[in-house]
């Protein structure tokens, strides 16, 4: 489930900016279809040339109410008619999607029978991406459980960082089972999720798990006019 709103702070019709000619909601759609463990692709969205631009490319869409304040909460409502066991939410900003890392993240789910939610990190090695608000970090626990996601640098290197890495930034995708995915969206918004705008937390805060997968893939999450210059750039070679 590909969730994508035209509304963006941002950069406003972000899923329609065009990338070697063709939207970027088309890029993450057929992206998603590579992953052999996806049985069926859907954007959801609440905007109709959203919509359009979608049938166009024969993708399939939901439409959903423009009250959503998450993809989560957006995905939700559409799953709710769907017969799925695993509901995975690819963020419609990833056109450079490795389908290994959905893969990842529903291998976990598939491991631990008990666990009901499981995303995907990728190393941070420069210090202006550790300091951007634009790049989410997550940090884990000795299991590859999430202790917290932030916009602010996480961990704060008190010395220099040695391992190699200034901390992990948080992949925009998540494996839910469907069950816990309709609970989670009942659930009210919490202080920290909203404090940072980060729907995970939600989870975290109400006190369920969420496993980490790490993958050597980073990608670019197009959030600002600099990430979708960036990302034409490495699309045109």
């Amino acid at each position: 489930m590909i969730p994508a709103r035209y509304e963006s702070t941002r950069l406003p019709g972000k899923p329609l900016a065009l990338i070697q000619g063709k939207p970027m909601i088309q890029h993450v759609y057929e992206r998603t279809r590579a992953v052999d463990l996806v049985d069926r692709v859907l954007v959801a969205t609440d905007d109709a040339r959203i919509a359009t631009a979608v049938r166009d490319f024969g993708g399939e869409v939901v439409m959903t109410s423009p009250q959503h304040q998450s993809g989560t909460d957006r995905i939700a409502e559409a799953a709710g008619a769907l017969d799925a066991d695993v509901i995975v939410n690819v963020q419609g900003d990833l056109p450079f999607l490795e389908p290994g890392m959905v893969r990842a993240a529903v291998e976990l789910l598939r491991e631990d029978t008990a666990l009901p939610m499981a995303t995907v990190k990728a190393p941070i090695r420069e210090a202006r991406e550790m300091a951007n608000p634009n790049v989410v970090k997550v940090v884990t626990d000795r299991d590859g459980y999430a202790l917290y996601f932030s916009r602010s640098p996480l961990p704060y290197w008190r010395d220099v960082a040695n391992n190699g890495a200034l901390g992990y930034k948080h992949i925009g995708l998540y494996a839910y089972r469907r069950d816990f995915l309709l609970r989670l969206a009942r659930l009210a918004p919490t202080p920290l999720e909203q404090a940072e705008k980060l729907e995970q937390l939600r989870a975290l805060e109400w006190g369920f798990r969420i496993k980490v997968a790490e993958t050597t893939c980073e990608g670019i999450e197009v959030d600002t006019p600099q990430d979708l210059k960036r990302a034409r750039a490495l699309a045109a070679g």
